[in-house]
């Protein structure tokens, strides 16, 4: 299983240089991917913008939109045009997720029917593909990867697992989830897969609770993880009394997911602070790390 490291751009106050010294560290202690999240109304950096930018400071590490909220997207070619040329520029490092979307409050904000979003996605998906695959002539940059960018998708409705095994290749499973939903999950994808035809096994990746590590951990999932998710409710308590705060945390979480057929696993911080990256490396072992 490899891990993956989200970065802290979605942490209101944080500067872009820290958000950029994730990436290298993360990159130095040999995490296999960053990961980058969207919320349009909160006070956090753009997806795309920050994973060019993770991009342009790094050489090796993966950079994985997981996930970019599809119906949001209207202008279908432009998007297009800015996944391939990230694509290009991170020279095949780059991961597209995608998702329909929860929160009522980005659509608004959008001017997007939220109660279209399932179709406004696979309008998306149907129109990128077309653009990557090169069939507007003039249409450019041609994607590093051939036919575009891999794709990811992060929900849990059925139309998810058609969308992975049509157009992906493979699936987020969401903090909720935990590793049994993870095995549901990669049942279900199972099914659309082998009924679409598809060869070999889809990826599957899992968000684990937010960690903080270290004295200032519990105060940090305090303050963010609570604000984060204060949409959620009472969920908003939930999600941060599970958070990770020491090493047998983070162990515990691992062993799970290992056991569940996990093929890497998200670890997204509470703290912006870069030295989590050097205290949850420390904390995962050099068994899951691939540093140079």
């Amino acid at each position: 299983m490899k891990i993956a490291i989200g970065l802290p751009g979605l942490i209101p106050g944080v500067d872009g240089a820290t958000v950029l010294e994730w990436a290298r560290r993360a990159e130095r202690r040999g995490f296999a991917s960053v990961i980058l999240d969207e919320r349009l109304v909160w006070a956090g950096y753009e997806i795309l913008i920050t994973a060019a930018s993770a991009a342009a400071v790094t050489e090796r590490i993966g950079i994985t939109a997981a996930v970019v909220v599809a119906p949001l997207r209207r202008n279908i070619a432009e998007f297009a045009k800015q996944a391939a040329s990230i694509d290009r520029l991170a020279e095949g490092r780059f991961t597209l997720g995608l998702g329909v979307g929860s929160r009522q409050d980005d659509f608004d904000a959008s001017g997007v029917d939220f109660h279209r979003r399932g179709r406004l996605t696979d309008e998306l998906l149907a129109r990128t593909s077309s653009l990557w695959r090169g069939e507007l002539e003039g249409f450019g940059p041609t994607p590093y990867t051939d036919g575009g960018p891999p794709l990811l998708f992060g929900g849990a409705a059925d139309a998810t697992f058609r969308r992975a095994a049509r157009y992906g290749t493979g699936w987020v499973c969401a903090t909720s989830g935990g590793p049994e939903g993870l095995q549901r999950g990669a049942a279900r994808l199972a099914t659309e897969w082998a009924a679409a035809g598809r060869t070999g096994a889809p990826r599957l990746l899992a968000l684990t609770p937010r960690f903080a590590l270290g004295a200032n951990g519990r105060a940090a999932v305090d303050g963010y993880v609570r604000a984060y998710n204060a949409y959620r409710g009472e969920g908003a308590n939930e999600r941060a009394a599970t958070a990770l705060l020491n090493a047998d945390d983070v162990q515990d979480r691992l062993a799970a997911f290992v056991a569940a057929g996990c093929d890497e696993l998200v670890m997204n911080p509470a703290d912006p602070n870069p030295d989590q990256v050097d205290l949850l490396a420390d904390a995962i072992g050099s068994e899951y790390l691939d540093a140079p």
